[in-house]
């Protein structure tokens, strides 16, 4: 983690700090919409000592979408490298991603909605994540599928339908909602592990 720098005779901000401002920023009045003056505002600091950290505002988007797409394959995809069955280790990676949904759902509603800001670069750097990502949940999928496991007749397809239902709760799974994120984990497991792989008991 990076040092915090002194950008003014009092306030000191790291850059995970300026990453929470302006996500926060851009998701409620749009990429677009927000300068970096803006987010300088939102600290308590001065516009030009955002530079300290980010050389643009897209760079700072960037950063945002590394936290929903970097970490899950560090933080998340060692799941699957666990002992257990792959249906064991699916389930597991599917709370472990839902509670990373609940914890940088604003990232990952900005991200998808400002994807097409990035620079081609940067895109490319966030697909890459996306896509090794998925590779893995298919490559368990079809290893579940081979030991007998599952019976689901496509295993990149349900990959991407698990995924996808996964990512889907992040527009309305509020953690001091109703449902609790655990139990939301609950029914999912059963709803995707057990239902659409098909996973034998």
């Amino acid at each position: 983690m990076s040092e915090p720098v002194p950008l003014s005779g009092r306030r000191r901000v790291t850059p995970e700090q300026i990453v929470d401002a302006a996500a926060a920023l851009f998701a409620r009045e749009g990429y677009h919409a927000v300068g970096t003056r803006h987010i300088a505002d939102e600290l308590g600091i001065r516009g030009a000592s955002l530079y300290h950290h980010y050389a643009s505002k897209e760079e700072i988007l960037a950063a945002i979408c590394r936290r929903v797409t970097l970490e899950p394959v560090e933080e998340t995809l060692p799941l699957l490298d666990d002992a257990g069955t792959p249906g064991t280790r699916l389930a597991a990676l599917c709370r472990a991603h839902l509670e990373h949904l609940v914890r940088r759902r604003v990232e990952f509603l900005v991200g998808l909605q400002e994807l097409a800001a990035l620079t081609p670069e940067h895109r490319a750097e966030v697909e890459s994540h996306r896509r090794h990502y998925q590779r893995r949940v298919r490559d368990t999928v079809t290893a579940g599928v081979r030991s007998g496991e599952f019976t689901v007749e496509d295993p990149a397809l349900a990959a991407l339908a698990l995924l996808d239902a996964l990512n889907g709760t992040a527009r309305w799974l509020d953690p001091a909602g109703s449902r609790s994120p655990d139990v939301v984990a609950d029914v999912y497991v059963r709803m995707l592990v057990d239902g659409l792989l098909g996973r034998r008991n």
